[in-house]
């Protein structure tokens, strides 16, 4: 301290006001590290928020008097109070949710409520419900649901009602299995409503799943080669080992939609659908061997004598028998996915078998190994030769491949309870403070130190008698200059300083014996 202030009277007004804002500017740098690093880490609070939600958050913490910080669409809050600050504000109902559901209908009353009041409330209270439900999936940052019962009319009286469902996820595309199963969701939840009668739309890739349709055939194909290919590498790493085969699968699928109507006749063969018969009988007698005559009819005439007689009978049988012919209709619908030609192009690695010297050599696989993994690749592909489908699996080398970046490793830090941001800060600090004393302490120390064993005229300092075997130091208009003994005697050095400058080698003596006279 006493060398700061010998330094400090020996500076001019400039100099001390230079020395005063370099020092000012080493403590408000000093304070502001240190602030940031004892300033507590930030964790994330929320993220993903709509505007009103993440303004009603804002306020509440405003309000509790937390420090928090917003960048972008997220709020940081310290890390130790994370946690706490969640659940107090789930228990203020924060952040509110924008979707309303059934408490809708808590604020319509029995007055002024007609029933077109009533059924607009109840549809909005049942998309809320079900776009909370969609919102409650990790993967769906927002959802919109729209249903639709349509126009209601005099003559029509079955309206199936349809529904539209806007996704926009936190990660990547909707996949087509997620799509399903909102579809089934909305659909289940409305009466009257299909699977097919809900639109799947994703927010940032387009349509989905549209109404007429369950699964683009794209998807289907794609879908398919995947899992034969899946199959098959897991049938060759059985054998060969994992990484050592490479499987490609094509598939040429139908896209046209084909409706087949076949009527087939057999005029060979006739069936008996329908048999009749009809059998009739008449017997006529006649008594006289006459004709009959007017006195025939007479009591006294012919009638009356005897003659005589003839009788005749009829029978007449009739048989009716119907045929058919037998008659075949087929009705055959084929839609689009098909299999119409299948290629399947396998890759294997070799076998490498150990030499005389030692090394190792590479050789490909035998023909009846290949045989044999030919006949598993078309089992386990379902391979149809009159299809068209082809099988190609050949036995090649394959070129070591090397490693891509850096190995995943666990950091310093990963199983430590320390924070890493916070260590940086107070490395941060350590550094600022090191060179502030190396770069601006400790030249002013040394400048102290040297204004103090110099002269009052700022000439020469002595405090008794030079020591031998060490120089003399000099100060002129050139600064301060030293000479060792090989370079020159020290007193002939001083007997020439004494020469050229005698008053002040004089005043010089002067003092120093006035100093002994003191001490002695």
């Amino acid at each position: 301290m006493q060398q700061v202030k010998a330094l400090w009277t020996t500076l001019d007004m400039r100099s001390r006001l230079v020395a005063g804002a370099i020092g000012l500017g080493a403590v408000v740098v000093i304070l502001f590290i240190a602030q940031q690093g004892l300033k507590p880490g930030q964790a994330l609070l929320y993220a993903g928020l709509e505007e009103a939600a993440a303004g009603e958050v804002i306020q509440a913490l405003e309000a509790r008097g937390v420090a928090y910080e917003v960048r972008g669409d997220a709020i940081y809050v310290p890390t130790t109070a994370r946690d706490e600050l969640r659940l107090m504000l789930a228990a203020a109902g924060l952040p509110a949710n924008s979707h309303t559901g059934y408490e809708l209908l808590d604020s319509l009353t029995g007055f002024g409520t007609t029933s077109q009041m009533f059924d607009a409330a109840y549809w909005r209270a049942k998309e809320g419900e079900l776009a909370r439900t969609i919102v409650a999936s990790p993967h769906v940052r927002s959802a919109r649901v729209h249903i639709s019962q349509g126009v209601s009319g005099a003559f029509r009286r079955d309206i199936a009602p349809t529904a539209s469902v806007s996704v926009t996820t936190s990660g990547g595309a909707i996949s087509v299995e997620q799509a399903q199963a909102l579809r089934f969701l909305v659909a289940s939840a409305v009466p009257g409503m299909t699977p097919q009668d809900v639109s799947i739309i994703d927010g940032a890739n387009g349509l989905v799943l549209g109404p007429d349709d369950t699964q683009q055939p794209a998807a289907q194909t794609a879908d398919r080669a995947r899992e034969l290919r899946r199959n098959v590498e897991r049938l060759l790493e059985a054998h060969v080992g994992p990484g050592r085969s490479v499987v490609e699968l094509s598939i040429d699928t139908v896209t046209d939609v084909e409706t087949i109507t076949e009527r087939r006749i057999d005029p060979e063969s006739r069936i008996a659908i329908r048999a009749e018969t009809e059998e009739s009988r008449s017997t006529s007698t006649d008594s006289r061997a006459a004709g009959v005559t007017v006195a025939s009819n007479l009591p006294d005439g012919d009638a009356a004598g005897e003659g005589g007689a003839a009788e005749n009978s009829e029978t007449v049988t009739r048989a009716n028998t119907d045929y058919d012919i037998s008659e075949t209709l087929r009705e055959i619908q084929r839609g689009p996915g098909a299999i119409r030609r299948m290629t399947v192009a396998v890759l294997i690695d070799g076998v490498e078998e150990a030499q005389p010297d030692g090394t190792l050599a590479w050789r490909p696989r035998s023909a009846e190994e290949l045989e044999t993994l030919r006949g598993l690749v078309a089992s386990a592909v379902g391979f149809d030769e009159a299809r068209g489908d082809i099988i190609t699996l050949e036995s090649l080398r394959f070129e070591p491949m090397s490693a891509l970046g850096t190995e995943a490793r666990a950091g310093l830090f990963a199983n430590s309870a320390l924070d890493l941001m916070t260590l940086l800060r107070w490395a941060f600090l350590l550094a600022v403070l090191a060179i502030f004393i190396l770069f601006v302490l400790r030249p002013l120390l040394t400048a102290a130190r040297q204004d103090r064993s110099a002269a009052p005229d700022g000439l020469l300092a002595l405090d008794g008698p030079f020591p031998p075997g060490e120089g003399v130091q000099r100060l002129g208009a050139e600064g301060f200059d030293t000479a060792t003994p090989e370079q020159d005697d020290p007193v002939a050095r001083l007997r020439r300083m004494i020469e050229e400058r005698q008053d002040e080698s004089a005043q010089l003596l002067r003092h120093w014996m006035e100093d002994r006279k003191e001490r002695s």
